[in-house]
């Protein structure tokens, strides 16, 4: 699909992440897979989205929901076929929508053939492809490293008598990228997706792949990261200067842009969590035109709902990657649905739905929306009996984990499992969903469907917003406020986040503005103020 003229595509484009499991079923097992992603790709060129990330959908054991690959070049049975995958993504490319898969590069699972024979023995050919490590002379793991998941970063193997590290899972040893060969199979498997078609990748914790070569023990934490982990998990009480963020890790990222320059067009985004040093590690990983093409991060993940926590998170960002691009998002697989996060008690959840994509359209950067964000859906209450997530499992009561974001999207109201599935599914449908199904908003000009199409139309037909320039515009904490300016063109993007009406002093090039009508309803301008109702939006030209 991918010419030489559509090298930039990226730039202010808009990508719609499908979580494949809970998707669309097409088979009658309850969990989603890639003909049931076919067959609903018309609703997502619907919304006048430019790609879709598709979530891991390759051959795993599941124990981490196919983030754990046991084979980089197959498709699980539970989700088809190559062959599926194919027509896939000839009818995406149809669709004028191209394909971003994600590539779980920094470990596998610990049924990978490679793992298989790394642990065998101390001198096969693989053996150095994952990080083993001896233990201290008491039989104590190499270092303090801890899991994201829970517990210490390693796991004792009595076939090799070592220690073998993994950032996640037991069962999702870590890659050893220190290792040439095992670099250069990871390039060769993502070679495959390329030569079948794709458009880009994911690069799933892309800043996990290299480790401090000395094992050396990482440091207390100065303070509290930022998103990255609940504030239950002792993860955060480290400083990772030694697990993760190596300064190697830029030399293989731009090996992985050398590869994608081999395929004009493609893309790579590359998955960010680095507490307070994000920021940095953002703008190093996208500068100077041979990194990454742009960086997501967990930064606006919080339930943070200020002007001035937006205008500091993306201000330190606009000053750390000057040279380089950011994907925003608000929701992903991995955090509470934003909806729920940002709302407070006698909030209209719609409108905060709105408002929040209001921010997001107007942010200077790529943008990721996230499977049924579009109907306003908020998290789900799963009980612990229904929880699929090790994650949630691991840390509950005091942390749920991730299946509240997880649960399969309501195509219809009326039907069965809401048209999911014609059985039971993986993760229970809450009711509420129902009540927001793509059938019950598909033709309803206001319902928060509907909005999302008129928001990105105009996020499209707007160079200024799309690709221009950002400048803030100093405003009390419940007010934000900044311009995007694309030559000639200059907008005003105004937001009060506050609970109650304000009135606000214009920039005087402004005083004469025209409102555009993709602004919240009962915005006025009078002289040199607008007026502005509680949780409301202007766009001002």
């Amino acid at each position: 699909m991918t010419q030489d003229h559509d090298r930039d595509w990226w730039r202010g484009a808009v990508i719609y992440q499908v979580y494949p499991r809970s998707f669309q079923d097409s088979d009658g097992d309850g969990i989603g897979d890639l003909k049931g992603i076919t067959a609903r790709l018309d609703h997502i060129a619907s919304l006048g989205v430019d790609a879709i990330w598709v979530s891991p959908f390759f051959k795993s054991p599941m124990a981490d929901m196919g983030y754990d690959v046991s084979d980089y070049r197959d498709v699980d049975p539970m989700f088809g076929t190559l062959a599926d995958f194919d027509a896939m993504l000839d009818r995406a490319h149809a669709l004028g929508l191209r394909i971003i898969i994600d590539q779980v590069l920094s470990h596998t699972s610990d049924q990978h053939d490679w793992f298989k024979e790394s642990r065998s023995s101390r001198d096969n050919p693989k053996s150095d492809w994952y990080v083993w490590a001896d233990a201290k002379p008491d039989g104590t793991a190499p270092n303090n490293w801890l899991s994201v998941f829970g517990g210490p970063a390693w796991e004792w193997d009595g076939t090799r008598m070592q220690y073998y590290m993994h950032s996640f899972l037991a069962s999702q040893p870590d890659i050893n990228f220190h290792s040439p060969e095992a670099r250069d199979g990871l390039i060769e498997a993502m070679r495959f997706w390329l030569d079948r078609g794709v458009d880009g990748f994911r690069l799933d914790a892309c800043n996990h792949y290299f480790h401090d070569a000395r094992l050396r023990d990482n440091p207390p934490a100065k303070r509290a990261s930022a998103h990255d982990v609940p504030d239950t998990n002792p993860y955060g009480f480290q400083e990772h200067v030694y697990d993760k963020t190596q300064p190697e890790n830029l030399t293989f990222l731009k090996r992985v842009r050398a590869l994608l320059d081999e395929y004009p067009g493609t893309v790579a985004v590359g998955e960010v969590g680095d507490g307070d040093r994000s920021p940095a590690t953002v703008g190093l990983y996208t500068s100077g035109g041979d990194t990454l093409h742009f960086c997501y991060t967990f930064d606006l993940f919080g339930p943070d709902f200020s002007g001035e926590y937006f205008r500091d998170t993306v201000g330190k960002f606009e000053e750390a990657a000057k040279d380089g691009w950011v994907c925003w998002a608000f929701s992903n697989h991995d955090v509470m649905r934003h909806v729920s996060r940002f709302t407070r008690p006698g909030d209209d959840p719609d409108r905060i739905a709105r408002l929040s994509l209001a921010i997001l359209i107007a942010l200077r950067g790529t943008i990721c929306l996230y499977q049924g964000e579009e109907l306003g859906l908020t998290e789900a209450d799963i009980a612990f009996e229904d929880l699929r997530d090790p994650y949630g499992i691991r840390f509950w009561p005091a942390f749920k984990g991730r299946d509240g974001c997880r649960t399969p999207m309501p195509w219809s109201s009326a039907k069965s499992h809401a048209g999911f599935s014609t059985v039971k599914p993986w993760l229970p449908i809450p009711i509420e969903h129902r009540a927001r199904a793509v059938d019950v908003q598909q033709d309803d000009r206001r319902a928060t469907l509907a909005f999302y199409r008129e928001a990105l139309a105009f996020r499209r037909g707007n160079p200024a917003i799309q690709c221009g320039d950002i400048g803030f515009i100093e405003a009390n904490e419940e007010i934000l406020a900044f311009t995007r300016s694309h030559r000639q063109e200059r907008i005003l993007c105004l937001y009060n986040l506050s609970r109650e009406p304000v009135d606000w002093t214009l920039p005087a090039e402004f005083t004469s503005a025209i409102v555009d009508p993709v602004s919240a309803p009962g915005i006025t301008l009078n002289r040199k103020k607008a007026r502005l109702p509680a949780r409301s939006w202007a766009f001002l030209r």
